[in-house]
């Protein structure tokens, strides 16, 4: 069975983001850059796990720049046999959904797997763009993945229950907290993962239909205000004047 998983790079969670002066791009400068989580925790891992108890293969791919080459290995490390970089940008969720699915059509994979989202740009968007692109059914949020040969059994958290979904391979599955628990590297993996092989890939052809504008941090917070517990009348001025929330 073969497994791709589309992996992203982001800067860590504890990074001061900032923007170029005209706001058109984000400023790499100073920020340590991470494996999106989503990815790596639940996406990764379980199809290594998949992989382990029934065989097959699992390649991890990715669209950037050479410099994401480290975030690629440790997918080596975690357990992928194999990785490919889209060597391009990745300057939008459709275009990132066009250069997987090039790749993708003629690998015939069996089970496409991502994170529900990226930390950074919280978007949602290439997984149900990538099974677009390959004519795939879709499933998001998937919380848990059985199979039973060419069949998965899905669940999804939905509001006050579980649902349960049957799906025929191929598909493309975004996951969510509880598809697997993370897998730290061991010593032995991070030595593999030199000698595995990374293959990049020239990107294909395609239009990108949606571009940055400009980015703009939130505004900052204002201080705290404490009011003494006698004031109660203040504090009813203060929550109705200016926090307005009541």
């Amino acid at each position: 069975m073969k497994f791709l998983v589309c992996i992203s790079q982001t800067p860590d969670t504890t990074a001061k983001i900032s923007f170029n002066a005209d706001g058109t791009a984000f400023n790499p400068a100073g920020v340590q850059f991470i494996m999106n989580p989503y990815d790596e925790w639940y996406a990764l891992v379980r199809a290594c796990e998949l992989k382990e108890a029934l065989g097959g293969t699992v390649v991890a791919i990715n669209v950037g720049p050479a410099t994401n080459e480290t975030t690629i290995r440790k997918a080596l490390a975690i357990g992928a046999d194999e990785a490919v970089r889209i060597d391009a940008e990745p300057h939008s969720s459709a275009y990132v959904a066009s250069q997987i699915g090039a790749y993708a059509k003629a690998e015939n994979f069996d089970l496409i797997f991502l994170g529900k989202e990226t930390i950074d740009y919280n978007g949602s968007e290439v997984g149900s763009m990538l099974a677009e692109h390959l004519d795939l059914p879709f499933i998001s949020y998937a919380s848990k993945l059985e199979l039973n040969g060419n069949m998965a059994t899905v669940e999804r958290e939905i509001e006050g229950g579980v649902q349960v979904l049957e799906v025929e391979l191929p598909a493309v599955v975004s996951a969510a907290k509880g598809m697997a628990e993370q897998r730290i590297p061991n010593m032995r993996g991070i030595m593999m993962a030199r000698s595995k092989p990374l293959k990049v890939v020239q990107p294909v052809e395609s239009t990108d239909h949606a571009g940055v504008t400009r980015f703009e941090l939130p505004p900052a917070k204002a201080g705290v205000k404490l009011v003494d517990p006698e004031q109660m009348d203040e504090l009813v001025r203060l929550l109705h004047e200016e926090a307005k929330v009541i």
